[in-house]
């Protein structure tokens, strides 16, 4: 089953490591939605959103990817880091998915080191995340998404 994973990874690249992580130990096409902003992922069977957090929700930018390029009826996978852990990250990319008929079939988060607004004064928060084994968790996390969900 053809897979691609479309990330936006914009501050600390904590998101990228686990994408390109997963990419290493499997086929899978990354598309960086900051830099492809349409694509044609009706070729791809198994899709992945994989995103650092701003404002409690996946980037705008991704959101936006996900309204104008996903196709209908897709199994779509979550991945996302963000400074602190809290419910409902993936809410907004879940309404988008579930609108288009998607089915999200998992989701995986972490910590990844944050920078923004005001926690650059104290020099950021959760410091050396996402850390190896929290890379190793999303690669497991990968490994069991696809097992359940081959063609």
């Amino acid at each position: 089953m053809k897979t691609a994973i479309v990330y936006v990874s914009v501050h600390h690249g904590n998101t990228k490591a686990l994408v390109n992580a997963i990419a290493e130990k499997n086929d899978i096409c990354l598309i960086d939605a900051t830099k492809q902003t349409k694509v044609d992922l009706s070729e791809y069977g198994f899709i992945g959103f994989a995103s650092g957090i701003s404002y409690g929700k996946f980037y705008p930018q991704m959101l936006k990817f996900i309204e104008e390029n996903l196709t209908e009826n897709k199994n779509i996978f979550l991945l996302y880091t963000c400074g602190s852990k809290r419910k409902g990250y993936t809410d907004a990319a879940r309404t988008i998915i579930e609108s288009k008929k998607g089915e999200v079939v998992g989701e995986y988060g972490c910590l990844g080191f944050d920078t923004y607004g005001p926690f650059k004064m104290i020099g950021g928060i959760a410091k050396g995340h996402p850390t190896v084994e929290e890379i190793k968790d999303a690669i497991a996390f990968y490994d069991s998404v696809v097992s359940l969900n081959k063609d």
